[in-house]
């Protein structure tokens, strides 16, 4: 009856960690939709817009790794929720903009809350969830990112059309306070080993963890696969306007059904994973199996700029389910790896990593599109990231196993 107990609360905070994601990628993608109408009050050229998107992923960079030692030294319940409480005001002010530099401002602002947000993902799921059931329970949590994506264009597109562009961000907002209330009320801290926690604690600095190949290589991998999936999710409906001669009905209408191909490839992605496990596959084989076949999908992007429109949303809806199953696993391999005690930092350096692979390649594709360069040459190059970001995370990041708290603290020491 205890297990069962415990088994109930595990998946309630599962679920209400998959809500604040969903609060959080609905939040990020408010700009990306409402962009058309917002350049009828204050004018954003191409350039402008990529730096929009880079002061998101810079702040969101450091955040992350910020945030995820944050949640290390204060706990799970009480750094979420400073991280929910300012990532909801940034966004409402969104809505007070009467220039691009306040909205630049605010996007850094927004990004500082975000940052923090998976790596307090990653452990509840390593505070609560057992090993065979870790990467379905990140999935599902990364199913939240296709939430709140596939709500985001038609929910968007219907307050823009009836209370205008600057009521989208308000009403964000106030959907981010309400879940504060809902966590604060509902989250505990499951009791974990103090002593082990102070000793990994005291003896591993920044330096040490960040000095660590598997983090290195568990960064590199994120670097290569966010660089592609910040262009295809800040990029994708100004795609539909700029090449597909879209409106912003046209984006309502169409513009969810890659971001609703990105929560089954978050869901199933980390359910198949569990299930290699359950079928006495190794954790590594489990992981990396998983990994390899969603590199090899996203290649279907390549082909976008080639094929008719309906075509071409089908191409993104594979890209989408195979980034989004990806980003899952990563994601879980920390837990997987490390003890609890660091498993925010490692995964805030995780995200560290791949939010500046967004920011740098957002820079890039701005500057190239400002230049004349097609998206089909974006399109091939995203398309070959994840391929990458596999084949020298699988040559160089060592097996995928458990390290005890002892064999990290000697990995930091000659690190």
């Amino acid at each position: 009856m205890a297990s069962s107990g415990i088994d109930n609360r595990r998946w309630y905070y599962v679920t209400l960690v998959a809500g604040a994601i969903a609060i959080s990628y609905f939040d990020r993608q408010t700009i990306s939709v409402a962009i058309s109408t917002i350049q009828r009050n204050i004018p954003i050229s191409q350039q402008q817009f990529s730096y929009l998107s880079t002061a998101f992923l810079l702040a969101y960079a450091a955040m992350y790794a910020g945030g995820g030692r944050l949640l290390d030294r204060i706990g799970t319940r009480h750094g979420f929720l400073l991280i929910m409480l300012w990532l909801s005001a940034a966004c409402a002010l969104h809505g007070l903009a009467t220039g691009f530099t306040w909205l630049v401002a605010m996007r850094f602002l927004l990004g500082m809350g975000e940052g923090g947000a998976f790596p307090a993902a990653t452990r509840v799921v390593s505070e609560w969830v057992p090993a065979k059931e870790r990467s379905t329970a990140m999935g599902f949590i990364n199913a939240g990112t296709a939430i709140g994506s596939l709500l985001a264009p038609p929910l968007i597109g219907f307050v823009i059309l009836h209370r205008g562009w600057r009521a989208v961000f308000f009403t964000a907002g106030t959907i981010g306070f309400l879940w504060t209330i809902w966590w604060a009320i509902s989250y505990r801290n499951k009791t974990t080993s103090t002593l082990v926690k102070e000793q990994t604690e005291n003896a591993l600095s920044f330096t040490d963890i960040i000095g660590i190949r598997q983090v290195q290589m568990l960064v590199f991998a994120k670097f290569m696969s966010d660089a592609a999936w910040f262009f295809l999710l800040f990029w994708l409906p100004k795609y539909l306007y700029d090449a597909r001669a879209f409106d912003v009905k046209q984006v309502s209408y169409f513009a969810w059904i890659p971001y609703a191909a990105s929560g089954v490839g978050s869901f199933l992605g980390g359910w198949v994973s569990s299930q290699l496990l359950r079928s006495g596959r190794s954790l590594d084989a489990s992981r990396r199996w998983v990994l390899g076949i969603n590199a090899l999908m996203m290649t279907a992007v390549m082909l976008v700029t080639h094929v008719p429109v309906g075509y071409a949303i089908a191409l993104f809806s594979i890209a989408f389910f195979a980034q989004q199953s990806w980003s899952g696993i990563i994601m879980t391999i920390p837990a997987d790896v490390f003890p609890l005690s660091v498993v925010g930092t490692v995964a805030g350096f995780v995200g560290f990593g791949g939010s500046m692979g967004g920011a740098i390649f957002g820079l890039i594709v701005g500057w190239l599109l400002g230049h004349g360069v097609s998206y089909g040459v974006l399109f091939v190059a995203v398309g070959l990231f994840h391929l990458t970001g596999f084949i020298v995370f699988s040559t160089a990041g060592g097996k995928i196993k458990p390290l005890q708290a002892n064999q990290l603290i000697e990995m930091g020491s000659r690190a």
